[in-house]
């Protein structure tokens, strides 16, 4: 197993998780079967009980794992599936080593940060990597993105344990790279200094980088690369240049032009091989149409909404379309700025802020004939718009919200819960796709497994009197209402899964596909 750890320094936001998968897809374009580590060194266990307006999207893994976005990004650009193992929190490892002494497994010691807790990162490091089987068998090299920047008191065990690793690998077998920022002044000159001392924080922890990254606006020249090699000691060729680029998907391109993967595989002793395009031909692909959607959203940051937004992107370059994303804030949602979009989105959420405001966005959709994707609480909230306006039940709403006609309901199992963290019904679940619907004519087969993240459902009080009035409950699990659609419209179709989860620039999520293409008919239509 090949190690790549990746390590950030200077300030974090400077796109640790967007290098860490990008090296991953240089490395899978050269045939290597690459798998991925998130160490993220907050006590919590899992990101599923953090803010999303703080912390971005929570990203939920196959096996309903609720972690960091990175790791989304991750499964993006490598396309591979992740699980719980490969998100590593002090949380986890604390938790680990804490059970482990109750039990006695430590035999009277005395349980210390090192070696017991360090010991314990190198261990689920290690089984996360060796364990993990993709489609193509098992992988080649690791990437373990360190979060957080070098100097943070929470990331210090987690760099000792790095450290460890690096002494125990064979020759060949462990590769660092170190992140950070190489900003312009006011003249536009290139400084160095936040690099240099970044590195020597991390030298005086023992951790010597064989690459650095630098982040910046500007291109980095040779002259600038020429001072950091110098002051941090690492080969010229090896201080590569990451500018900043208009999509995140050119970024390994970006990376290659820069000699990154000769330099990687000469240091990891990787046969060289010659690195396949058709990734690179897909994300370059140009836009010949343009569409406009929006998003009504209840959260205001674009990161909640990170996997919606580029299972859009996968969706549009598919179809050679650019898809602007307008975002209106729930609570001022007005049918004059709905009617200026070719389409509608209704992301997922919790709470009751912002919901009658989605709900008039699908009662405009449904009624003006405006293609609408409502996902998890979209599909929840067009189930409740449905039951207002065409099953007469004024007061519909969900057991989330309040006193009315719950026509939503708290799941059976949910209803004892008290924990918040990992309760939910989360991961795969599969679904039957009911004959003849536009479920099954945008996936083209009746059994699909999709992502979820919830704890309500519809009603099953209320389905047939939603059925009666023409709501077409289109996909199933068990007695589980999953999709829903509407026949006499050009494309109302809500999810109670999460498909933005599974999307991937090669392969677009069905129903994004489906949105994309409505949204371009009608627009084409309201031109003629």
């Amino acid at each position: 197993m090949k190690y790549i750890v990746v390590t950030g320094g200077v300030m974090s936001g400077l796109g640790k998780g967007i290098t860490a998968a990008s090296i991953g897809r240089i490395l899978k374009n050269r045939g290597y079967i690459v798998t991925a580590v998130k160490i993220d060194p907050y006590l919590n266990i899992d990101a599923g009980t953090m803010n999303p307006a703080q912390h971005g999207e929570v990203f939920v893994l196959r096996d309903g794992a609720e972690v960091d976005l990175d790791l989304g990004n991750y499964e993006r650009f490598m396309d591979i599936e992740l699980t719980n193992d490969h998100n590593i929190t002090t949380g986890k490892v604390y938790r680990t080593v804490i059970e482990k002494e109750r039990r006695g497994d430590y035999l009277g010691e005395t349980v210390q940060i090192i070696p017991h807790i360090t010991d314990m990162i190198k261990c689920q490091i290690k089984a996360a990597a060796e364990s993990w089987r993709g489609s193509e068998g098992a992988a080649d090299a690791c990437i373990v993105e360190v979060g957080g920047t070098v100097g943070d008191i929470e990331s210090m065990p987690f760099l000792e344990a790095v450290r460890q690793m690096h002494g125990e690998a064979a020759p060949g077998d462990f590769v660092l790279i170190h992140v950070t920022l190489v900003p312009a002044d006011t003249m536009g000159d290139l400084k160095t200094k936040p690099t240099q001392h970044s590195v020597k924080a991390l030298r005086e922890l023992g951790l010597y980088p064989d690459i650095i990254v630098g982040r910046s606006d500007l291109p980095i020249g040779s002259n600038t690369k020429r001072k950091i090699s110098a002051f941090c000691d690492v080969p010229q060729q090896a201080v590569i240049s990451a500018t900043t680029v208009p999509d995140t998907y050119h970024v390994p391109m970006e990376l290659e032009k820069e000699g990154l993967a000769d330099v990687l595989t000469d240091l990891l002793q990787l046969e060289v091989r010659q690195p396949s395009n058709d990734w690179y031909r897909i994300v370059t692909r140009e836009y010949t149409n343009r569409i406009t959607v929006a998003i009504v959203t209840k959260y205001g940051i674009e990161d909640v909404y990170i996997s919606i937004k580029e299972a859009l992107k996968h969706a549009g370059r598919s179809l050679s379309t650019e898809v602007n994303i307008r975002w209106i804030d729930a609570e001022d949602c007005t049918n004059g700025v709905l009617s200026e979009v070719d389409g509608i989105l209704i992301p997922g959420g919790f709470g009751s802020r912002g919901i009658e405001g989605k709900i008039e966005a699908i009662r405009c959709a449904r009624e003006k004939k405006i293609p609408l994707l409502g996902l998890c609480l979209g599909f929840q909230l067009a189930v409740i718009e449905y039951a207002r306006h065409r099953a007469a039940i004024p007061d519909a709403t969900s057991e989330e919200m309040g006193e009315g006609t719950h026509v939503i309901m708290i799941l059976p199992e949910q209803e004892n819960e008290t924990d918040l963290g990992g309760t939910m019904r989360l991961g795969d679940y599969p679904i039957s796709i009911r004959a003849g619907t536009l479920a099954e004519k945008l996936y083209e087969r009746g059994e699909i497994t999709e992502r979820h993240r919830h704890r309500y459902e519809v009603n099953p009080e209320y389905i047939p009197l939603l059925e009666e009035k023409g709501l077409i409950f289109s996909g199933r699990n068990g007695d589980r209402m999953e999709i829903l659609e509407i026949p006499d419209h050009p494309f109302f179709f809500a999810t109670q899964f999460h498909p933005e989860f599974r999307s991937r620039p090669t392969r677009p999520s069905p129903p994004f596909l489906g949105f994309v293409k409505a949204c371009m008919a009608e627009k084409k239509t309201a031109e003629r």
